[in-house]
């Protein structure tokens, strides 16, 4: 980060699920923040993760958690449903950031014209975005384990909709449910 200027690191979670939202995330953090165990979400326990959400939201300078519904995703297609996530959870911060980061390589202008950069693996570059993904997928896990309790025989709590065999064999048995992404070949 550049001195004097605020980024904000932007990343998402459960673009390849069957069912549930896109979460997307972003984060400012401040300058000198550390953690020894923030990395790529993916490469942290569920344990870990868990860990780190309190810290992320206590210590940053600013966060938002935005939430794209499986209706919204087959209406506009899972890449723009996480590009208009990422930039709704950059206008939902409490302080405007001079630059965004994103993690991956495709990210289109911000409604209020905020330059960005996309980083290909970014999440394990960036903290800010390494931060965002932690909270775009403790956020989303958390959901999926509420609407686990209201349809437990899709295995969400332990799949979190992503599609595993168990997955895509309840599908076929039980049908889709209001949350499965009717675009996405769900056997």
């Amino acid at each position: 980060m550049m001195p004097g200027r605020t980024e904000a690191g932007c990343d998402e979670a459960g673009r390849g699920c069957l069912a549930g939202p896109v979460s997307c995330a972003a984060v400012i953090l401040p300058p000198d923040f550390s953690h020894p165990l923030l990395n790529d979400s993916k490469k942290l326990t569920e344990r870990q993760r868990d860990m780190l959400r309190p810290v992320i939201e206590r210590e940053a300078l600013a966060w938002c958690v935005v939430m794209v519904s499986a209706a919204e995703i087959d209406e506009i297609n899972i890449l723009q449903a996480s590009i208009t996530g990422m930039q709704r959870a950059v206008s939902g911060l409490d302080i405007r950031p001079d630059h965004i980061l994103v993690d991956g390589n495709r990210f289109s202008p911000h409604p209020l014209g905020i330059p960005h950069t996309t980083v290909v693996h970014g999440d394990a570059s960036y903290a800010s975005i390494a931060a965002a993904s932690v909270l775009a997928k403790t956020h989303r896990d958390e959901l999926m384990n509420k609407l686990a309790s209201e349809f437990p025989q899709y295995g969400w709590a332990k799949n979190k909709a992503y599609p595993t065999k168990a997955h895509r064999q309840a599908i076929e048995q039980y049908g889709p449910t209001p949350y499965h992404r009717l675009t996405f070949r769900l056997t």
